[in-house]
């Protein structure tokens, strides 16, 4: 089992001229990126909602070559939760919303296990180091395009 979770300062180390993001428009972000995540994840291929219901949707996903599909459930202005249906691995991924529009963090932690490999293997080790890497930076993406919104009033 491949088990991450970081967190990031949301509005640390602004520069002149950016804007100094809210919980509101960060969790606005956050359900625009479940519903098409192209724009926030680097190597995210294709995203298509197949399935709304209340609270969340049913989404499929190619990342980097991998299909997957995804139920992803909301808890408004707290926390998104991405649960895999299908796909090479089973497991979850959660964004959280941390803090006050002051003290403003986001958390992304996940679990996974490789469906075909055996736990602590090699190739989960592997796939641990590049999920790593790889979900911080669609978190800092995140945020970056968020930010980029709210500047031009998108958001």
């Amino acid at each position: 089992m491949i088990y991450v979770a970081r967190e990031i300062e949301v509005n640390k180390g602004l520069s002149q001229g950016e804007p100094h993001l809210t919980r509101s428009q960060v969790w606005k972000g956050l359900v625009m990126k479940a519903e098409n995540a192209l724009p926030f994840v680097p190597g995210m291929l294709a995203c298509t909602v197949v399935e709304r219901f209340e609270g969340g949707l049913v989404r499929d996903i190619d990342f980097r070559g991998e299909g997957a599909r995804e139920k992803i459930t909301f808890r408004s202005e707290e926390k998104v939760t991405f649960v895999r249906l299908s796909g090479n691995a089973d497991g979850f991924i959660v964004n959280e919303i941390l803090g006050t529009d002051d003290d403003l963090r986001l958390k992304f932690s996940f679990a996974m296990q490789l469906l075909d490999d055996a736990s602590g293997s090699p190739a989960e080790r592997d796939m641990g180091d590049v999920m790593e890497r790889d979900y911080l930076k669609a978190v800092e993406a995140t945020v970056r395009v968020i930010r980029q919104m709210v500047a031009q009033g998108e958001v």
